[in-house]
């Protein structure tokens, strides 16, 4: 009997030590989630710290600072993306904080429905402005360590708020005649 209850014993022992190891990364790696609150709707992303530190870390920044209240959706490319922000409605652009490395080469793609940092030709330019992908963009994915766009997370929900935001009738520089507002990004979990 104190043989096969040892027997028992361990293997429960290793059972459970099993179950820790596999429950706890699951429980560690929770996304944190932002819901935008928009004129157009609502919209949530889940952002993703293990793939982009910096560029996740850099945007929950500007979220918990308001920085993204009262910005808009400035450019709007229909079977391409929705940019914002950077400016507010009278296009005026926001201050940033310096910008963050590229981490573009982190396995997540421009697939439709991801959020990705905007940036200007320098890879490592990237600060406030982010997009949302309406496609799958693979040639804004990286080929290498100086290149692409970083994803950092997808929507979650309201993806079809992102659907109508990308038919709106636009101007010049692809700027929406009517403002899409972003009235407030928040932390919610």
């Amino acid at each position: 009997m104190t043989k096969q209850w040892n027997t028992w014993s361990r293997r429960a022992a290793l059972a459970g030590i099993a179950a820790a190891v596999l429950i706890s990364p699951v429980m560690a790696q929770t996304a944190p989630q932002v819901k935008f609150q928009t004129s157009m709707g609502d919209f949530v992303v889940e952002v993703y710290p293990d793939k982009a530190p910096k560029t996740v870390d850099n945007f929950l920044q500007y979220v918990k600072d308001k920085h993204y209240d009262g910005t808009v959706f400035h450019r709007v490319i229909n079977n391409f993306m929705v940019q914002g922000g950077g400016y507010t409605e009278s296009r005026s652009e926001r201050p940033t904080r310096p910008p963050v490395p590229l981490e573009a080469l982190n396995g997540l793609k421009n697939d439709l429905g991801t959020i990705a940092m905007a940036r200007t030709s320098d890879p490592n330019s990237a600060t406030a402005q982010f997009f949302v992908n309406v496609k799958n963009n693979d040639f804004l994915n990286a080929k290498g360590p100086s290149d692409g766009y970083t994803v950092f997370g997808k929507v979650t929900s309201g993806m079809e708020v992102i659907h109508k935001i990308k038919v709106v009738p636009t101007g010049p520089g692809d700027v929406p005649q009517t403002p899409v507002v972003i009235n407030s990004a928040t932390l919610v979990k």
